[in-house]
């Protein structure tokens, strides 16, 4: 487990690289999980991505299905692919727990 912080704000992550809380994540923490996971620069496109990922989970509990993302979107069915090669590493930055080994396994 690792503790960062961002203004003054601490949150930890687990030894995945997850989230161990939900909140109190928000677009500056999603830019300091971002740039831990080596992603360059969150862009308009990339942000939309991960509010969408949070939004379904916070409203279903689960990983969404990648082409309902992007269909919520209107863009490419792989637009999360396209983003991020790896879904994961948006799911992260969106602030989410671990899905678990299934997700994990199929993603």
């Amino acid at each position: 487990m690792e503790t960062m912080e961002y203004s003054k704000q601490k949150f930890e992550i687990d030894d995945g690289g997850f989230l161990r809380n939900l909140f109190p994540w928000n677009e500056h923490i999603a830019c300091v999980l971002a740039e831990k996971l080596g992603v360059e620069e969150l862009t308009e496109g990339k942000m939309d991505i991960i509010k969408v990922m949070r939004q379904y989970y916070l409203e279903f509990k689960s990983f969404p299905i990648l082409g309902v993302v992007c269909k919520n979107l209107d863009r490419s069915k792989n637009c999360v692919k396209e983003e991020f090669v790896d879904p994961l590493i948006a799911w992260k930055i969106a602030g989410l727990p671990n899905p678990g080994e299934e997700v994990i396994a199929y993603v």
